[in-house]
């Protein structure tokens, strides 16, 4: 991309994540998005086949920057650390955005591998850098997967925020991470 283009790009997902804090999915309008950022609605579309391709970009931007990786030393306390770090984004008002992007990208075959590429793999590459740590600490199973171990770890946090049937509070993170690392057989 040439310079302009970086720049636009860059603008258009700072807009984005500004209208996705103060009004969530709904507010991240592509006309909004244009009038914000100073970008053509022609350059968005050029880019994104939609708003919700957008957001899911921004909004995956927004949460590499909020949770960084924790480097405790050992690999327990790493991704316990980290399932506390997500739990809490989602516990807030990041949360209701997260929720909002699932459900449309769910329903909207276009902007689903936007999701899938900005935000779900860069997350899961995120949390790979800590299980590739401990598995060359000898800390866990080998024999399990990346995919595994993150699905364990945060397939929880997720459905506790859809289905509202448990709290995301730090204790109640802790609790999923322990059992999640533990196992749940005597």
């Amino acid at each position: 991309m040439n310079p302009r283009s970086v720049r636009a790009h860059n603008d258009v997902l700072a807009a984005t994540i500004a209208l996705l804090d103060e009004g969530g999915l709904p507010a991240a309008t592509v006309d909004a998005i244009s009038s914000r950022s100073g970008v053509s609605k022609a350059t968005i579309y050029k880019h994104w086949p939609n708003r919700t391709a957008v957001a899911a970009e921004a909004f995956g931007r927004r949460m590499a920057d909020a949770i960084p990786l924790p480097d405790t030393g050992n690999a327990r306390d790493d991704l316990s650390e980290q399932v506390r770090r997500v739990s809490a984004f989602y516990a807030g008002r990041h949360g209701l955005v997260f929720a909002q992007l699932l459900a449309a990208t769910v329903a909207d075959p276009e902007a689903a591998p936007f999701f899938r590429e900005f935000f779900l793999d860069g997350r899961r590459q995120a949390v790979a850098v800590l299980w590739d740590r401990a598995v060359s600490r000898g800390e866990v199973k080998a024999s399990v997967s990346v995919d595994t171990a993150i699905d364990l770890l945060f397939g929880p946090l997720i459905f506790r925020l859809l289905s509202g049937h448990a709290p995301l509070s730090p204790p109640d993170a802790d609790a999923l991470a322990s059992a999640a690392l533990t196992g749940l057989l005597a």
